[in-house]
């Protein structure tokens, strides 16, 4: 039986990007600014395909320019580096994504940092993440925004909270942890290596688990109450089908939780939304004009 307050993230989405299509609109009219959004896929990875097929429909749905680059698997890494500079000088393109993961003889950190990092709407390059660590205006990566997003979506002011961050990964741990410092949390960043993982996500308001582990999180792990935010996915066999789960046992967690996040349908769809809002940042930024309410 499910007590918890569900967190709808397909929902919340969906009007994310009602938003910022009318903050497009207003930008093309005020400021005749388009923003453009490019996508580099290497390789014939199926998930990424999908998930790049998936960013250029939402990309257009709200009125932005969308571009693609598809290269080969077998393209060299100056190749790409070559592709990625064409994009740093095109006036055109305010966000730069470069699809991971890469192929084995490609250095992913020497690509992504070579974006543009005014243009890294992906928030991976080392200038951004130090700007986030030291406080300062820069591109977050998008799950992270997401994930804080739909917690003050489901408590209001996250202000005084105690948050435990479940996973320390330059992409979803780290920088989630940096913005609900941010917000005014008190920051537990607990991993694999934690004594008493139950004790410390028990003391927590919030949970953000991101720790790529199917159903790890316990319902008696949860302090009675708390909003869990569930940034895992994970495919498992059960009952002889194929079924993707988070990193917390939904049912159980539901019976502790006051909001949990389902998987799928939770953080996942926030992910390509936040893309496009970070993309109107960059444009805006780049052009010198304000940047519209979303």
């Amino acid at each position: 039986m499910c007590a918890a307050k569900v967190i709808d993230g397909k929902k919340f989405a969906e009007g994310l990007r009602g938003r910022i299509a009318t903050a497009i609109a207003g930008l093309k009219s005020d400021h005749d600014l388009e923003p453009g959004l490019a996508v580099v896929l290497v390789g014939e990875d199926p998930a990424s395909q999908v998930y790049v097929r998936n960013k250029a429909k939402q990309t257009v749905e709200v009125g932005m320019k969308s571009v693609e680059h598809k290269l080969d698997a077998s393209t060299s890494e100056a190749d790409l580096l070559a592709v990625v500079e064409q994009l740093n000088n095109d006036p055109t393109i305010h966000g730069i994504l470069v699809q991971l993961p890469l192929p084995d003889h490609i250095d992913e950190n020497k690509v992504i940092n070579s974006i543009n990092p005014d243009k890294d709407v992906d928030g991976f390059h080392v200038i951004n993440t130090g700007r986030l660590a030291t406080g300062q205006d820069s591109l977050v990566p998008c799950t992270p925004v997401g994930s804080v997003m739909l917690a003050k979506d489901a408590l209001g002011s996250l202000s005084g909270l105690e948050a435990v961050v479940i996973g320390r990964s330059n992409i979803v741990g780290k920088p989630v942890a940096q913005l609900l410092l941010q917000e005014n949390c008190t920051v537990t960043i607990a991993h694999s290596r934690t004594k008493d993982l139950p004790g410390v996500v028990g003391r927590a308001d919030l949970v953000i688990a991101a720790v790529g582990r199917a159903e790890m999180v316990k319902g008696d792990w949860l302090k009675p109450g708390a909003c869990v935010i569930d940034v895992g996915i994970n495919r498992i066999e059960r009952d002889g089908k194929n079924r993707i789960v988070g990193d917390c046992d939904y049912e159980d967690c539901a019976k502790t939780a006051g909001s949990i996040t389902p998987v799928p349908g939770g953080v996942g769809p926030m992910t390509i939304a936040c893309l496009l809002h970070n993309t109107v940042h960059a444009a805006c930024a780049i052009k010198g004009v304000p940047v519209p309410e979303m």
